[in-house]
């Protein structure tokens, strides 16, 4: 993944290209989180971006499963739909690995397409559950968001050896539900769904803390910018997966 040009060593997480740094336990970065002005700027340009990010791919959802457009793309197929559904994944791998290239403007622009990306991707669940539900679940994961979060940003508790078990944890449900696309079980998808929630809670946590000990590290520099646009980036992740598996069970289908 991409080199933070950081001297010390480095956990990668393989989501984000995120190295989870190891230069400040979570009992020293959580006390100074209770003092320092600098890093509650920081973290809330994060939270800025992030919650723009998913205004606008709410947004794009919306309007472009309103305008009909979404179930001629997805319900006739074609290459169209697969391109719309792919291209998430290429703008994060365009930011994960050219994260020392690309200037923080160029980054930031990205980062914005991404999210326009994945609110034409994501309009599919207005052809499917009611609007209804959709605005109830996505209120629930808010607030679900912002407890967890709050968590990972003040507890002392050194969170960064649940890293392993998350990403681990992750790379099952991805596996499983490839399966699951040839075995069509709904058993099988349920349990996918019940542990995509427990992962991606637990990643909100650990991604806030790791994100608040990272501050420490980019304080003062020039990549401090990239580091709020890729921050952002990691808790959209959380968000919109932990919202995606929630929906499974709040969802009324239409």
């Amino acid at each position: 993944m991409a080199n933070w040009n950081d001297p010390q060593p480095t956990r990668r997480d393989s989501r984000t290209g995120f190295g989870a740094y190891s230069g400040l336990g979570g009992a020293a970065a959580g006390q100074a989180a209770t003092v320092d002005p600098g890093l509650r700027s920081y973290m809330l340009s994060i939270y800025n971006y992030m919650a723009s990010g998913v205004l606008l791919t709410g947004v794009v959802a919306m309007l472009f499963a309103q305008s009909g457009m979404a179930a001629q793309v997805f319900v006739n197929g074609g290459a169209l739909s697969w391109l719309i559904i792919l291209s998430p994944l290429a703008f994060v791998m365009v930011m994960s690995f050219g994260l020392n290239r690309l200037s923080t403007t160029a980054l930031q622009a990205t980062y914005w397409a991404y999210c326009a990306v994945m609110g034409l991707s994501m309009s599919t669940i207005f052809l499917v559950y009611t609007g209804t539900s959709i605005a109830a679940t996505f209120f629930a994961t808010a607030g679900a968001f912002a407890g967890l979060s709050l968590y990972g940003y003040t507890t002392k508790r050194d969170l960064s050896g649940m890293g392993t078990f998350l990403i681990m944890g992750l790379v099952g449900i991805i596996i499983a539900s490839i399966i699951n696309m040839f075995l069509h079980s709904s058993g099988l998808a349920w349990g996918i769904s019940f542990l995509g929630v427990l992962i991606f809670a637990g990643l909100t946590v650990y991604d806030t803390q790791k994100l608040r000990e990272m501050y420490y590290h980019v304080a003062g520099s020039d990549f401090m910018g990239k580091m709020v646009v890729m921050g952002a980036l990691s808790l959209y992740l959380d968000f919109i997966n932990l919202f995606m598996f929630l929906l499974r069970f709040m969802g009324d289908r239409r």
